[in-house]
């Protein structure tokens, strides 16, 4: 007889003590049909915020579509329509893709701005490479050093870009060199950006007309995708192609998911708590008012956006955080297994530490739907949904296992872990990529539907069982990045 250790363990008790072995039998099936229940609950409640979050984010793109194709650029071009803005690009490491995106970010179609590049005290030629392409002369320190970070080295202007000034600091993370970039902007909004991304030449634009429409515009994101295999000639990208691996092409379909049903429902519901690291404008004031960005967190993007929420609300001013889906940023996304699994491990970390920062804010109504709905959104079906998925394919696994399959439940589960996902990501790319067309070749729009498909077997559990891992590695590494290596764009 082929017994594992449950199944021996639970026949040694009816053997020696069978009345006790009764009553462990039937609590042990209990808790696991009540675990079954809650998982498939848990589901049934995720996937209806999905199909809403989406039915909210088609009716956005359908008037931020018609709103854009009336909208010319020379009409946002106008004296009376934009403000000036500084870019701050934190940049450790970045060799293999400085000039690239320090060319995309100052050939920006924009009336006035600046690029002030922060060398976080990077250990490669970065420096280097920004000296001899840019023809860097040294200029006196005129930071306000109303933050404290730590010491800047040196600071730089360019003599081909008037607007283009460049400070070599010491390493102190990227939190730390947006707050030296901080102090050292001169105008009333900044766009965080990283060092190894484009914008497109309208993003700019496109993001900072509503801050000019709104006067209580705080922060505005817009949407994230991958520039893997893009042809890129002087910072701009000429041809977009579907990246080479199929991991890769996983990643495009997640951020298309992400940004549309994620980013664009949240904004309209003026609930959004994450405005991405890559591609963000902020008022500037209200930024250093709160103390600039947070150090002792690897998820700064997150706990900015949340602050910027709570300082509204405690000092009662009116505020809004929006969300443009037009304005793309592209960025390099790992194109092997380790590196993935890093990066997203790092993200739930930095998910959790937002959170834990942010913990008297929770089911608070002093803070309204932020307090209300929001947080315990972000907690319930963000940070503890690996914990979920990976118990339900750890049940499944048992019952499997011990071969005492409920298949009503495996099917269930199935249908609304996998193939309700399926939907929904096929839903969301059909949305952005064959309207908006991004990839403008037909084979890659349909390379990219099967990515839609195929990466919810496989791919999507080891996203999740790397995110359930994170969940218990909190603590232990907290504040850690870790390396993720760039390729020449």
């Amino acid at each position: 007889m082929n017994l594992d250790l449950g199944s021996a363990f639970l026949t040694i008790h009816y053997l020696l003590y069978p009345e006790i072995g009764y009553l462990m039998t039937f609590s042990f099936n209990s808790i696991l049909l009540i675990l079954q229940a809650f998982v498939l609950g848990y589901f049934v409640i995720l996937n209806l915020t999905y199909a809403l979050s989406l039915l909210l984010a088609s009716k956005q793109f359908a008037r931020n579509f018609r709103r854009s194709e009336t909208l010319a650029l020379k009409d946002l071009l106008e004296q009376h329509f934009y403000k000036p803005i500084s870019i701050l690009v934190p940049a450790y490491n970045e060799e293999a893709t400085i000039n690239a995106s320090l060319l995309s970010f100052l050939n920006l179609f924009y009336p006035e701005f600046e690029v002030i590049t922060i060398n976080d005290g990077s250990k490669d030629t970065t420096m280097d490479i920004l000296i001899e392409s840019y023809q860097l002369v040294e200029i006196p320190d005129y930071g306000h050093k109303s933050l404290k970070t730590q010491p800047v080295k040196q600071v730089y202007r360019s003599l081909l870009f008037s607007n283009l000034i460049v400070i070599d600091k010491e390493n102190g993370g990227k939190a730390d060199a947006l707050n030296v970039g901080l102090q050292f902007a001169k105008y009333p909004l900044f766009c965080a950006v990283d060092a190894d991304s484009l914008l497109d030449a309208e993003a700019l634009i496109r993001t900072a007309r509503l801050f000019v429409e709104d006067d209580n515009l705080v922060a505005a994101g817009g949407t994230i995708r991958p520039v893997n295999n893009a042809k890129v000639e002087s910072g701009q990208i000429s041809d977009i192609k579907v990246p080479r691996t199929w991991l890769e092409r996983f990643q495009v379909v997640e951020y298309s998911r992400a940004f549309l049903t994620g980013r664009s429902a949240f904004a309209q519901l003026n609930m959004l708590v994450i405005i991405s690291g890559a591609f963000g404008i902020f008022r500037r004031y209200d930024v250093i008012e709160m103390g600039g960005y947070l150090h002792d967190t690897i998820g700064e993007d997150m706990e900015l956006a949340v602050r910027l929420h709570r300082h509204a609300l405690e000092n009662k001013k009116p505020y809004k955080i929006d969300f443009v889906i037009e304005p793309m940023c592209w960025t390099q996304v790992p194109d092997d297994w380790k590196t993935l699994r890093k990066q997203r491990n790092r993200w739930q970390r930095g998910l959790w530490e937002s959170l834990w920062i942010h913990k008297d804010i929770f089911l608070n109504p002093k803070y309204g739907r932020i307090g209300m709905i929001a947080m315990p959104y972000f907690f319930l079906f963000e940070a503890v949904a690996p914990i979920i998925e990976v118990l339900g394919y750890g049940i499944m696994i048992y019952l499997i296992a011990t071969g005492n399959i409920n298949w009503s439940f495996a099917i269930l589960f199935l249908i609304l872990t996998i193939f309700t996902a399926v939907l929904i990501s096929i839903a969301s790319f059909a949305i952005e990529v064959f309207l908006l067309a991004r990839y403008p070749k037909l084979k890659d729009r349909f390379i990219l539907f099967g990515a839609s498909i195929l990466e919810n077997f496989g791919y999507r559990q080891v996203i999740a069982f790397e995110r359930f891992v994170a969940c218990f590695q909190v603590l232990g590494k907290k504040g850690e990045w870790g390396d993720m290596t760039r390729k020449k764009i």
